[in-house]
């Protein structure tokens, strides 16, 4: 948002919302395969990779109706906090991290303001729509992703 880079972002939809002629798998396979995977400690779009490159299922909200973090929360395996909001914060740690002991890099001195910017915008959308009570302090940021 704030840089000079511009490029497609974003992931492409199918062309069509409803569930394709060949699929066979039904309803209760795909919610078992979601809660196996979550068990095995794997993120909601690492999930939804996987479904589609080894189990054919190109879209899990046209068979089930609901997303891959809606069948977690509903199964007790959701996280605290939203997958896009822990991705920016271990970098904005590690990007931390790298400050610590080089004091001079100006380059990612603006990386991690920009990324600080991106979660500060984040949480408060998350705090406007109601998913999420908690305010960015870089401070508590490392120790919040040890938990």
């Amino acid at each position: 948002m704030h840089t000079g880079k511009r490029g497609k972002s974003g992931s492409k939809h199918l062309p069509s919302r409803d569930v394709p002629a060949w699929m066979q798998t039904p309803k209760e396979e795909v919610t078992q395969l979601i809660t196996q995977l979550a068990k095995q400690g794997k993120t909601a779009s690492t999930i939804g990779v996987i479904l589609r490159d080894q189990h054919g299922i190109p879209s899990v909200k046209a068979i089930l109706g609901k997303s891959i973090s809606q069948v977690l929360e509903e199964n007790g395996l959701g996280h605290k906090f939203p997958e896009d909001l822990l991705n920016l914060l271990e970098r904005a740690v590690s990007l931390q991290k790298h400050m610590s002991s080089n004091k001079k890099d100006l380059h990612n001195r603006r990386a991690l303001e920009l990324t600080e910017s991106k979660i500060r915008r984040l949480s408060a959308y998350y705090r406007r729509t109601g998913r999420l009570d908690w305010t960015y302090k870089p401070e508590e940021a490392a120790l919040l992703l040890k938990s």
